[in-house]
């Protein structure tokens, strides 16, 4: 029987997820990896810890199963960046996490050239993206060695290889989104010219072995974890969609063979590529939901993560929470965008702040579903929903009640790590197909809309209207914005 070791890397964890044929997980390891959050917009991750936390993981969940794999998947976070040496393997700079805010200083003279860079990409000119953030390190930590996503450099300690896969490079602003492949004039335009670049592979391409977590296993099944949740949770067909509420909270929507770009300032990515077909998505990205319940913590405002629906129980009592920790994203690209409440008053109370994080967090969520449907001319008819903060039932009543569609819950706990051993199952069996590879159970949970359409309606509209707000007292104009209305 196959054994597929499926390792989820992202912001403030990696999670190994051992399972089998049928993607039965068999054991689950999760080791911590914490950010460092700096002054200015800085977001870092020690690379040596990353590696640290994939080995450690990996080697947990085999050691728990007391099975070896015979396969090794890996989902990445498709936007943190590091410099490394390729000869040694060693680091030479930290890991730029994507919500890392400073390479604004390398977006912001490209503004005139956003629409060109849009229509080559797909995506908006923003810090939020790798190539920015390759730019910021070169020029102001090391020109030594490679600069890359870092899929690459943990995949160079497995196996060797120098790769990256479509997914991961569509979300970098140097892949033509037309062709999926490298473009030289962007590469140009962000100053990288002559820049190694790794070579671009299938999500289901075997790239070599690893003998990292045991006998020597083949490493196949790359692809940003964002994409990798869309595959678990069935969403194979046009208009179908998930949000990923994690460390952020991620839309994504199939748009099909069709590479749609939108009206709306919702990115277009590379959903996945295999030997039997290519896929497109539309998403859109907040960038702070787990770590805005991290800083209501941190503020003393909840107790705990844990304690999320106890504290919102009373509701918001007219409190609005912009949850811009980290800057805003589509539709307003607007990094420089700082968190707002507004409706305050003296009864004010913490529970009332805490919900008004979450309402803001769905409210932001439904004006992507909104602008989704813009972009495509069909409406998301529900939304299949995964991550940590699912746990919290006070956010998918918002969540349902703010974008008028029922949320569905998906079954498993590692939809991430799932969609990544899918895809390197495909990589042992083609004939299965996508849908084969990735079969999509029933929901654990659907929760549908309380609030009436005329409710939902006016409280987005003052949500937005103080969205707009934030937006425009940035100190850092954004150089592609589109506005947002429901």
């Amino acid at each position: 029987m196959t054994t597929i070791l499926s390792i989820d890397q992202g912001t403030s964890g990696t999670k190994a997820v051992l399972t089998d044929e049928r993607l039965e997980p068999l054991a689950v390891a999760l080791h911590d990896v914490r950010p460092r959050y700096l002054p200015g917009g800085g977001v870092e991750q020690d690379p040596a810890a990353l590696l640290a936390s994939v080995l450690g993981a990996g080697r947990q969940a085999v050691a728990e199963a007391g099975r070896a794999p015979d396969v090794v998947a890996l989902a990445n976070q498709g936007e943190t960046v590091l410099a490394w040496d390729p000869d040694t393997g060693r680091p030479l700079s930290p890991a730029i996490v994507w919500q890392d805010r400073r390479a604004g200083s390398v977006t912001g003279p490209l503004a005139p050239r956003a629409a060109e860079v849009a229509a080559r990409t797909g995506l908006p000119l923003d810090p939020y993206f790798s190539a920015p953030k390759m730019a910021w390190l070169r020029a102001h930590v090391t020109t030594g060695g490679v600069v890359t996503t870092t899929d690459s450099w943990l995949l160079h300690h497995l196996t060797g290889a120098f790769v990256t896969d479509v997914t991961t490079a569509s979300r970098s602003l140097l892949l033509d989104i037309d062709r999926l492949d490298w473009d030289e004039d962007l590469l140009g335009l962000f100053g990288l010219d002559g820049e190694r670049l790794p070579r671009l592979v299938r999500c289901d391409e075997p790239v070599g072995t690893t003998s990292a977590f045991g006998p020597p296993a083949t490493v196949a099944g790359l692809v940003v974890d964002q994409q990798a949740a869309l595959l678990a949770e069935g969403c194979l067909t046009p208009s179908t969609a998930k949000c990923t509420y994690g460390t952020g909270a991620f839309l994504l929507a199939n748009t099909g063979a069709e590479a749609v770009r939108s009206a709306g300032g919702l990115a277009l990515s590379c959903a996945w590529r295999t030997a039997g077909e290519s896929a497109y998505c539309l998403d859109g990205q907040v960038y702070t939901a787990g770590s805005a319940v991290r800083w209501l913590t941190d503020m003393g405002l909840l107790a705990s993560a844990a304690d999320l629906d106890t504290a919102a129980a009373g509701g918001s009592g007219g409190a609005l929470c912009v949850p811009a920790f980290a800057g805003l994203a589509a539709p307003w690209w607007s990094p420089g965008a700082g968190a707002r409440f507004e409706g305050l008053a003296l009864a004010t109370r913490p529970g009332h702040l805490v919900a008004a994080v979450l309402e803001g967090i769905a409210a932001q969520v439904a004006t992507l579903c909104a602008t989704v449907a813009r972009d495509t001319g069909a409406p998301i008819g529900s939304l299949r929903a995964d991550g940590g903060l699912t746990r919290s039932r006070a956010l998918l009543q918002a969540q349902a009640d703010l974008a008028q569609i029922p949320v569905e819950v998906h079954a498993s706990e590692h939809a991430t790590a799932l969609g990544a051993a899918a895809l390197a199952r495909l990589a042992l069996d083609p004939g299965l197909g996508l849908a084969g590879a990735a079969p999509a159970g029933p929901p654990s949970a659907v929760v549908t809309p309380r609030w009436s359409a005329d409710r939902a309606a006016d409280h987005l509209a003052r949500w937005q209207a103080a969205a707009g707000a934030a937006s425009a007292a940035s100190p850092h104009p954004a150089p592609y914005a589109q506005g947002a209305t429901a």
